[in-house]
């Protein structure tokens, strides 16, 4: 029978944490997409799903347009490969769109001639910053506050007019969509629901339809058509009154057998381990930890699939410390695999790393 311990482990391997491959841009190929609201911390989730973690990674796929940081699938930034974010944006973006259009209804008068402005500045002059963009509106005549600002820049990478640039020193910029990625044929609307729902339920299973529609904002229609596009892509199991899904040929990694060391991550809470569910997403509590009502702390700990710890990074000059805050005593064994997890962390961020408990 497959338990919660079981679909843990198993998304360990099927998002890369205990599979690495070889490069930043093989994972975000591989997820299909990876939250990327915090930059740095996101780049860590990125990066630890390489068998050498190393920040030029990354930032070279970004600056090279092989990955690209933009608004897709929910009303937030991800990292997306470039030969997948168009379809995404056709597939998802519907849903998405509503979401900062309502907020941005005080601006409906403009909206125009805001993006005519930005449009041609970044024609122009490509790969500004939101501050930089925010001078140009004002010299034109056109201001608007940051929080307007923010919302409506990622309104038109939603509507797929914008999207990341270039980043300048760590910072996010943005350029037109059409400059950074190359024309693709549009595809099939059930072809493209087929592709994504196997792809990630192949790179992020096993997971729910619950899963599926919350990860890519869709309906449960959608991602049901979805599902019934991937076919024999996708087989599936019965757990706990739901019915989960994984790549065809899947099978659950074997239990830890006691002696066996434990593999830890130190990962944010914004990572795909959590993040990536929302009907399921406590497969990495099986045993009950963590209060619900609570909500999640900024950063977890995690043994062998399992969350044991709230994290918070604490990033100085030549250190940086985790600082655990543990639902429940940690035992020797864990406690060596976190130290583990810290040094490795501490070696791409090129700093010492310390482990400190508290609470």
């Amino acid at each position: 029978m497959t338990t919660d311990r079981d679909i843990a482990r198993w998304r360990l391997r099927s998002q890369l944490l205990a599979a690495p491959v070889a490069d930043a841009e093989s994972v975000v190929r591989t997820l299909l997409g990876v939250q990327a609201e915090n930059p740095s911390q996101s780049a860590w989730a990125v990066a630890t799903r390489t068998t050498a973690p190393r920040q030029e990674d990354l930032a070279a796929a970004l600056a090279d347009g092989r990955v690209i940081r933009t608004h897709v699938l929910r009303p937030t930034w991800h990292y997306v490969h470039v030969d997948d974010l168009r379809w995404l944006l056709d597939v998802t973006a519907p849903r998405v769109i509503p979401v900062a259009a309502q907020q941005l209804r005080p601006l409906a008068e403009r909206m125009i001639l805001l993006t005519d402005a930005i449009t041609s500045l970044l024609d122009a002059t490509p790969d500004r910053t939101r501050s930089e963009v925010a001078a140009a509106l004002a010299e034109r005549g056109q201001a608007v506050s940051a929080f307007e600002l923010m919302l409506l820049l990622a309104h038109l990478e939603v509507h797929g007019i914008l999207c990341g640039g270039v980043p300048r020193d760590g910072e996010h910029t943005y350029a037109l969509l059409d400059d950074r990625v190359p024309a693709a044929a549009s595809r099939d609307r059930d072809d493209a629901l087929g592709e994504l729902a196997a792809r990630y339920l192949a790179s992020h299973g096993p997971a729910t339809e619950r899963d599926l529609a919350y990860w890519a904002t869709l309906t449960l229609t959608d991602a049901r058509r979805g599902i019934a596009g991937a076919g024999d892509r996708l087989e599936s199991f019965e757990h706990d009154g739901r019915t989960y899904r994984h790549a065809a040929g899947e099978s659950p990694p074997p239990a830890a057998r006691a002696g066996d060391p434990p593999r830890a991550h130190l990962l944010q809470v914004l990572d795909e381990m959590y993040r990536g569910y929302q009907d399921s997403r406590w497969a990495i509590d099986a045993d009950g930890l963590v209060e619900r009502t609570l909500g999640a702390p900024i950063g977890m700990a995690l043994v062998d699939g399992q969350i044991l710890a709230g994290m918070r990074r604490r990033v100085g000059s030549s250190a940086v410390t985790f600082e655990l805050t543990p639902y429940r005593a940690l035992r020797a064994g864990e406690r060596r695999a976190v130290a583990e997890a810290a040094d490795r962390y501490g070696a791409y961020l090129g700093l010492a790393a310390h482990v400190e408990s508290i609470g």
